[in-house]
């Protein structure tokens, strides 16, 4: 008889020796995150550039205050299925407020945005579709669309020529078609060309659904009509969640055929209360959310990079253990940026991706870009800002 036990632990070892080896293996390290921007990791206090947090909302008094609230009124979970026993009166007012930011008719709220897409894009197309997916889209995007089981095609990055010629070739042959794409591009920074893909779908009664989980809250609202907006509250929003903003019947459809919606638990009160708190903060604090950006485009500019289009910058160094090596100079000197490497990223950008925030202080901002300038860059071929 085998030891299943045993085959096992040996299929694991030899998959992580084979991590080791290419320098891919991921550890979970202990963070503490003393406040907005500090957090300590092996007993040294960092510097971090690398937290989607962009207004630190996380630990802000009135949004913390906002959920305590909740929490202290509705308890500590939702005890079901937003369908069956889990809607708790939140949800109402936070969909309600972001159907308005994004100028829809509803909103449909998820536990995360992974979760919202794997639940959407297969409750909107099926076998017969055609999907069309820019390449350098989230992982989440790439497994809902594996899941609806349609005809998956990817499109070069923000390449709307080379989707035009795709669907001039292939729209004919579906019964639907599916756009699908970031607006700003989580591992890169750049924004995705939302208006030309929007006359694009229309010209071929094609579908553009665009997940704004790096945009909300610190990038101006597309003025387009984009019928699928997804996006999450875990970044700017500092609480955790996903959520679509569309038409009231696509909203409808989706809490009828979303199945990770349908099977999952609702969020919990608190963590509800706090996005619709932290909502409320952005739309009267303009110049406060308009931070990141201004910090992220001041550390392009240090460092001669292309103008920052969003509070992330990548600075692509090529394999893994340059990158590695890289992030390690630089807590060094205090800062916390990861190294991102494949499968993240494609082989050979192993990068160091720096994330701006509101309270990043603009003399820290400054030390950063001159460090990189004086023991990184020198030692690197000439940074690529992909």
């Amino acid at each position: 008889m085998v030891n299943t036990a045993t085959s096992l632990d040996a299929f694991a070892r030899g998959k992580l020796a084979s991590l080791d080896a290419q320098r891919l293996r991921r550890q979970l390290v202990e963070s503490h995150r003393d406040d907005a921007i500090w957090i300590t990791r092996n007993g040294k206090r960092l510097l971090s550039f690398s937290c989607n947090d962009y207004l630190n909302l996380t630990q802000h008094p009135e949004i913390v205050e906002a959920s305590i609230t909740a929490t202290r009124r509705w308890g500590v979970g939702s005890g079901g299925s937003r369908l069956v026993t889990g809607n708790h009166p939140l949800f109402s007012e936070l969909e309600t407020k972001l159907a308005a930011l994004k100028g829809c008719e509803a909103a449909c709220v998820f536990g995360s945005g992974y979760l919202a897409n794997i639940g959407i894009i297969p409750a909107i197309v099926g076998k017969s579709d055609l999907l069309l997916v820019d390449e350098l889209a989230h992982a989440c995007i790439w497994a809902g669309a594996a899941l609806s089981g349609g005809r998956v095609i990817r499109f070069s990055h923000n390449n709307v020529a080379h989707a035009a010629d795709l669907l001039a070739v292939h729209r004919h042959e579906h019964q639907h078609a599916l756009m699908l794409t970031d607006h700003v591009f989580s591992m890169d920074g750049d924004l995705a060309p939302v208006g030309a893909l929007m006359n694009l779908a229309s010209q071929h009664d094609a579908w553009l659904m665009t997940d704004d989980a790096h945009g909300l809250g610190v990038l101006r609202t597309t003025p387009h009509q984009v019928p699928l907006q997804m996006g999450t509250l875990s970044k700017a929003i500092g609480a955790y969640g996903g959520y679509l903003c569309a038409s009231r019947p696509v909203v409808e459809l989706i809490r009828n055929r979303a199945r990770s919606f349908v099977y999952s638990t609702g969020l919990p009160p608190g963590t509800v209360a706090a996005a619709i708190a932290a909502l409320d903060f952005i739309a009267r604090e303009p110049a406060y959310a308009a931070r990141p950006l201004a910090r992220a485009r001041q550390f392009t500019l240090a460092l001669g990079l292309p103008e920052a289009e969003s509070p992330i910058v990548p600075l692509v160094l090529g394999d893994a253990e340059t990158a590695l090596t890289a992030s390690d100079i630089l807590s060094e000197a205090g800062f916390l940026v990861a190294a991102i490497r494949p499968p993240t990223v494609p082989p050979g950008t192993s990068r160091l991706r720096f994330t701006f925030t509101a309270q990043h202080p603009a003399a820290e901002v400054d030390r950063l870009a001159a460090l990189i300038k004086s023991r990184i860059l020198p030692a690197t071929a000439a940074p690529q800002h992909s």
